[in-house]
């Protein structure tokens, strides 16, 4: 027993002198963080369905890239971004609904078989990995210059999202009230469902079309649960994302029969499980059942101040000035 724990010791010391585990860890680490940052806004608008879209458009995209001829991550942010920007453009508001969803869904799944079919037929046998690797992501086998490009692509997928992440939180709370006060309410919601195509996009090449899902959304379930506050959460979010990451690369590291999407995936869902302990429901749960009810939001663009009440009780940020006796919380 000494013996083994002394070896698994050891292969963990050595593990980032491998090439590919320290391109793993470089893109992964970046794939996590706008996976995270992101999902946060996924989950707080209630677009998880979008994101499970995207994912069977990543598969469709990839496979359709491949099947004339080209690199699959060209078809797979071209296909994420192009679709989820064109649910937005078609659903209410910059949010694709359901029947825009359903649809789309139906017809991209329909034709991920078609080049699939098409792939398989013009191509030999020797590259049909290529489709199991869209399928169920192949991070291991990412190249230093793909390391670097997908840290690249994550580190402007962030700069967006911060960029538009206080407008983008008033339109999340309240679409009406944000569209009343000069909010660009449809844009944003258009922009930010091209950000969540380009993050699917980057996901699928950790965690594979199939699993992308749970790195969104899991995460984000898991911090919002955990704090009320929303910049809080944001970053907690990432912060949970990068570490599912880290442990999934290990744990599938010193176990080689793990796949390192279902280790990654595994370790998402258990921060989200713990996340119901009756222990951390008692410090985090009552507090924030009292603010998830929100009956009024209001936004000063100038002085970047955000108002949110919920059950007669001011939730602030920024610079605060209540007109009437009210009970004030701070929000971020």
């Amino acid at each position: 027993m000494t013996v083994l724990a002394v070896a698994r010791t050891a292969g963990l010391g050595h593990m980032l002198a491998h090439p590919f585990m320290r391109n793993a860890f470089m893109a992964g680490t970046a794939i996590a963080v706008a996976a995270g940052l992101i999902g946060y806004f996924v989950v707080l608008r209630g677009q998880v369905f979008t994101g499970d879209a995207l994912s069977h458009v990543a598969f469709t995209g990839a496979l359709g890239a491949l099947a004339i001829g080209l690199d699959a991550r060209v078809g797979l942010f071209v296909a994420t971004v192009a679709v989820g920007m064109g649910m937005g453009l078609l659903g209410r508001r910059g949010r694709a609904d359901d029947v825009v969803i359903g649809s789309v869904f139906a017809w991209i799944l329909g034709l991920g078989v078609l080049f699939l079919t098409l792939y398989t037929r013009s191509r030999s046998t020797a590259n049909g990995a290529a489709g199991v690797n869209v399928l169920f992501g192949s991070i291991f086998g990412i190249s230093a210059a793909q390391a670097r490009v997908a840290a690249m692509v994550a580190a402007g997928v962030v700069a967006m999202l911060l960029a538009i992440a206080r407008p983008l939180l008033f339109a999340s709370l309240d679409e009406a009230v944000a569209s009343a006060r000069g909010v660009p309410v449809r844009a944003l919601g258009v922009g930010f469902l091209g950000l969540v195509g380009a993050s699917a996009a980057e996901a699928t090449q950790a965690v594979g079309a199939l699993l992308l899902l749970g790195l969104l959304a899991a995460p984000a379930g898991t911090a919002v649960r955990l704090t009320s506050r929303p910049y809080r959460a944001l970053w907690l979010s990432a912060l949970i994302a990068t570490l599912a990451m880290w442990g999934g690369l290990t744990l599938s590291y010193l176990a080689p029969r793990i796949p390192p999407s279902f280790a990654i995936l595994a370790l998402s869902t258990l921060f989200y499980v713990a996340s119901f302990a009756p222990r951390i429901n008692r410090r985090y749960g009552s507090e924030n059942d009292r603010y998830l009810d929100l009956d009024f939001v209001h936004f000063r663009p100038g002085r970047s101040t955000l108002w949110v009440s919920s059950k007669g009780r001011l939730v602030w940020a920024g610079r605060p000035r209540a007109r009437r006796p009210v009970q004030a919380r701070r929000l971020f």
